[in-house]
C-alpha cells in the first residue's frame, strides 16, 4: 500500500503515446538539462495536445515564448531599446526572447526553415545558459536557461538543423502516435516534488557505462546523446521518488533518447555469463535505492530496451538517405553560390553593414538602432535633438531565395521519331510544361534533328512561349543524339552556376546515327552518344530518358544506364504516367 506523500508509480511501458507523455514529464522535471524536444509532423490536435501537456506540467510562472524561424538578432538576443534610447538620449538595453524565456520554454515554429545564423545563436545560448550582448554600445549578460521545442513540418528530406536536434533529448514523430492519443502526465505537484529531488539523484558508474555502450552499439557518434540519456535517467528516477538511478530508468532513457538517434542496428548480444548462484546485492529494507543488476546484465538490459524501440526498416531508410545526400552533394555548392548572389528577393536572413545603393534595401530600424548610441556625441554641446546618421550606421537587409528548378526538355525531332510518336511526345511535354509553370519552375527546350541540336527555348518562365516553340517543332532528318547531350550538358552547367537545380528530360527513340563531328554512321553516332552520356553521369545530373519508339530499344536502355538516368518506355506510359515519372525524378 502506498504511503502518504509517496509519488505515484510512473508508467514506464513502451508505447507511442506513453513515451510521448513520459517525455513531457521528464522534460518538465529537468527542462534545462534535457534541452527540449524535436516534434516532427504536421500541425493538428496531436501537436497542440502535447504542447498543452508540457505547458501544464511546467511551473505556473514559467515563461512560454514562441519564435519564428527568421527572427532578427535584435528580437532573439535583445540589444538596444530604440524608442527609449531616442527618448532619453542614452543607451537603454532591451531583453530578447531567449532572455525573457529564462526558466521556461521556447517553441520554435517551422524549425526546418531556421536560418543558419539563428541556429548558431540558439545553439550558443543553450550551451552557455546565458545571452551575452556586446554591441550597439552595450555590454550585457542575461541568464537564459530554457527548454526548446522545435516544431518540424518538413516534407521529404527537409529537416530541422542537426545542430539544434543534437541538443534536444527527445525526438517524437507525430505520425507514429495514435490519432486520438491522450497524454497522461503526472500531476503538477508530483513533478514539482521530482524537480526538487533531482539535485540529490545520483547514478552509479555501471549506469553511465551501460548508456555509453548502448550509444556506441547504436552508432550514435555525438557525446551529447549519452549525456542527455543520463540526465533523462536521473529525471526518471526523481519522478519515481528514488535518489539513485535504477536499471529501469536507464532502459527508459535509452529508449527515449538513444533509439531515435540510431544509425545502425546492433548485433545480437551475447548471453550474460553471470553466475545464477551469485546472490543479488543486499538492499536495506527502508532504502530508496533500487537494486542494480550486474554490470554486464545492465548493459544487455539497456541495449535490449533501445533495440526494441528502433524505427522499423532502419537500415533501408539510412541507405535511402545516404543516396539522396550523395545526389544533392554535387549541386550544393552551386545552390549556395546562387543564394549568396540573391540580394533583393527571397526570405530575409538578417542585416549587415554596407553601402546604400540602388540594388540594396535599407533596414531602417537597424540603421536607427546603430546610430542611436552616438547621438549625444554627434550633436556635441549644442544639445540639439536632430538625428544624425553616418555612413557607418547604414544597415542593408539580406535575403535568400529558395533555389529554383529548371526542367530541360531535349526532344528528338528526327525522321524516325516523327514517324513513330513525335505527336504523342509533344502532348506529354506540353502537360509537363503546364505543371512546371504551376510550380514556378523554369523550362528550356532543345530539339535535335539533322546534323545538330538547337536550343529552341532558353530557360524561361513563359509558358505560352514554350508552347509556341513546341508546336512549331518540325520533324525529319537524322538523329544527332551526341550533339543533343552535349547541348543539354551546357544548359545544365549554366543553370547550376546560377544557383538552380536542373532536371533533364530526354525524349528519343534511341536511333543515334550522327557523330559529334556531323558525319553519318550508326556505330560512330552510338559511340559518341555513349561518351556524352558518361559525361552527364560524371556531372551527377538527374535525368529521365523516355524511349519514344514503338518497341523498347536496347540502345536506349544502354544509354540510360550510361548516364545513370531513369528509363521509361513511352508505349507503357501516357502523358500522366510521364508526368509522374518526372515528379519522382525531381524529388530524387
Amino acid at each position: 500500500m502506498k504511503a502518504a506523500g509517496e509519488p505515484a508509480p510512473v508508467d514506464m511501458t513502451a508505447s507511442p503515446d506513453g513515451d510521448a507523455a513520459l517525455a513531457i514529464a521528464l522534460l518538465a522535471v529537468d527542462p534545462e538539462g534535457l534541452g527540449g524536444a524535436w516534434l516532427r509532423g504536421p500541425p493538428g490536435p496531436l501537436r497542440d495536445g502535447w504542447l498543452d501537456g508540457l505547458r501544464a506540467a511546467l511551473p505556473v510562472d514559467a515563461p512560454w515564448r514562441r519564435l519564428p524561424p527568421d527572427v532578427p538578432d535584435s528580437r532573439l538576443l535583445g540589444g538596444l531599446d530604440l524608442a527609449a534610447t531616442l527618448r532619453t538620449g542614452r543607451a537603454v538595453a532591451e531583453r530578447g526572447v531567449l532572455a525573457a524565456a529564462d526558466g521556461g520554454a521556447v517553441v520554435l515554429a517551422l524549425a526546418e526553415r531556421t536560418a543558419a545564423g539563428v541556429t548558431a545563436r540558439l545553439a550558443g545560448v543553450m550551451d552557455r545558459g546565458s545571452v551575452d550582448i556586446q554591441r550597439d554600445g552595450l555590454a550585457m549578460c542575461w541568464p537564459a536557461r530554457f527548454a526548446l521545442v522545435a516544431l518540424d513540418e518538413g516534407i521529404g528530406d527537409e529537416r530541422a538543423p542537426p545542430a539544434l536536434c543534437d541538443r534536444l533529448a527527445f525526438t517524437l514523430a507525430l505520425d507514429d502516435l495514435p490519432p486520438r492519443a491522450v497524454f497522461d502526465v503526472p500531476p503538477a505537484a508530483e513533478i514539482a516534488a521530482a524537480r526538487a529531488r533531482l539535485a540529490r539523484v545520483t547514478a552509479a558508474e555501471d549506469v553511465v557505462r551501460a548508456l555509453c555502450a548502448t550509444a556506441m552499439a547504436l552508432g550514435v557518434a555525438s557525446p551529447r546523446a549519452s549525456l542527455l540519456a543520463l540526465r533523462a535517467a536521473r529525471a526518471g528516477a526523481a519522478l519515481a521518488g528514488r535518489c539513485t538511478v535504477s536499471g529501469e530508468d536507464a532502459s527508459v532513457a535509452a529508449r527515449l533518447v538513444l533509439a531515435p538517434r540510431a544509425t545502425r542496428v546492433p548485433g545480437e548480444q551475447a548471453e550474460s555469463t553471470a553466475s545464477p548462484e551469485q546472490p543479488p546485492d543486499a538492499t536495506p529494507e527502508n532504502s530508496d535505492q533500487a537494486p542494480m543488476p550486474p554490470a554486464d546484465a545492465l548493459e544487455d538490459l539497456v541495449l535490449a530496451a533501445a533495440r526494441a524501440a528502433l524505427p522499423t526498416a532502419l537500415l533501408a531508410s539510412l541507405a535511402v538517405a545516404a543516396r539522396e545526400a550523395s545526389r544533392r552533394g554535387a549541386a550544393a555548392e552551386g545552390r549556395r553560390e546562387g543564394a549568396r548572389r540573391e540580394a533583393r528577393r527571397g526570405r530575409p536572413i538578417g542585416v549587415r553593414a554596407g553601402r546604400l545603393h540602388a540594388s540594396a534595401r535599407l533596414a531602417l530600424i537597424e540603421t536607427l538602432r546603430a546610430a542611436a548610441p552616438w547621438q549625444r556625441l554627434r550633436n556635441g554641446a549644442a544639445g540639439t535633438r536632430r538625428l544624425r546618421i553616418c555612413p557607418e550606421d547604414i544597415r542593408i537587409r539580406r535575403y535568400r531565395a529558395r533555389p529554383g528548378t529548371t526542367t530541360i526538355f531535349a526532344v528528338d525531332a528526327s525522321g524516325s521519331a516523327a514517324l513513330h510518336r513525335l505527336a504523342e511526345a509533344k502532348g506529354a511535354v506540353e502537360l509537363l510544361l503546364a505543371e512546371c509553370y504551376a510550380r514556378r519552375d523554369r523550362v528550356a527546350l532543345i530539339a535535335f534533328r539533322g546534323r545538330a541540336a538547337e536550343v529552341l527555348l532558353p530557360p524561361t518562365h513563359a509558358l505560352a512561349r514554350a508552347r509556341r516553340s513546341l508546336a512549331a517543332l518540325p520533324g525529319g532528318g537524322a538523329t544527332p543524339l551526341a550533339a543533343a547531350l552535349d547541348a543539354a550538358l551546357i544548359q545544365v552547367e549554366a543553370e547550376r552556376r546560377d544557383g538552380r537545380t536542373p532536371l533533364l528530360v530526354l525524349l528519343t527513340d534511341g536511333r543515334a546515327n550522327v557523330a559529334r563531328d556531323g558525319t553519318a554512321g550508326r556505330s560512330a553516332g552510338e559511340a559518341d552518344a555513349l561518351a556524352a552520356a558518361r559525361g552527364l553521369a560524371a556531372a551527377r545530373i538527374t535525368t529521365l530518358l523516355v524511349d519514344t519508339a514503338p518497341r523498347a530499344q536496347p540502345f536506349a536502355r544502354t544509354l540510360a544506364e550510361a548516364m545513370r538516368a531513369r528509363y521509361l518506355a513511352l508505349p507503357q506510359a501516357d502523358a500522366t504516367g510521364l508526368s509522374d515519372a518526372v515528379a519522382l525524378a525531381r524529388a530524387a
